[in-house]
């Protein structure tokens, strides 16, 4: 599971490095993919596996357990993003 997060988190701040990329530097764009998303990240992987964890009882993945762990780990990190958006005045549309 440490593997699975950690793959995750690599995985999200270069995909989001790069698309940042196209409006800002490559240095502020990784510090913006390693501050403001890093956090949110961390919470959507932890939710992800603790869901796997706590249903199957062990890091096994099967097909019908893939919607519920989607679903957490969209809603998880809603709370801090939103808190995030409100502290600095930033609409996300």
């Amino acid at each position: 599971m440490i593997l699975a997060i950690i793959n995750g988190l690599i995985t999200s701040i270069i995909l989001e490095t790069i698309i940042l990329s196209r409006q800002m530097t490559i240095k502020i764009a990784f510090q913006t993919a390693l501050t403001m998303s890093f956090i949110s990240m961390l919470a959507m992987e932890i939710a992800m596996n603790s869901v796997d964890w706590l249903i199957l009882g062990e890091a096994k993945l099967v097909w019908w357990i893939v919607p519920i762990m989607l679903l957490t780990g969209f809603l998880t990190p809603w709370p801090y993003n939103y808190y995030r958006l409100k502290k600095y005045n930033i609409a996300c549309h």
